[in-house]
């Protein structure tokens, strides 16, 4: 674990993310980086399809996403 330092504008976007999503900020800061890594890695998928590979993998249901 460590520190990253961020600029204060971007801090406060995920402060008010956070508070949206439910998340802390520390964690909407980890799926932040972890949805753009997988978005730089698979550069034609589309958000959805990033999210619903990683529910499929975790093993999570999955049929409401696929009536979408």
């Amino acid at each position: 674990m460590g520190i990253v330092k961020i600029a204060d504008d971007l801090h406060a976007e995920a402060r008010r993310a956070s508070a949206v999503m439910c998340r802390s900020i520390n964690a909407q800061a980890e799926y932040w980086m972890k949805i753009g890594m997988l978005a730089e890695a698979n550069p034609t998928l589309a958000f959805h399809e990033i999210v619903r590979r990683q529910l499929a993998e975790a093993q999570v249901g999955t049929a409401a996403l696929e009536a979408a």
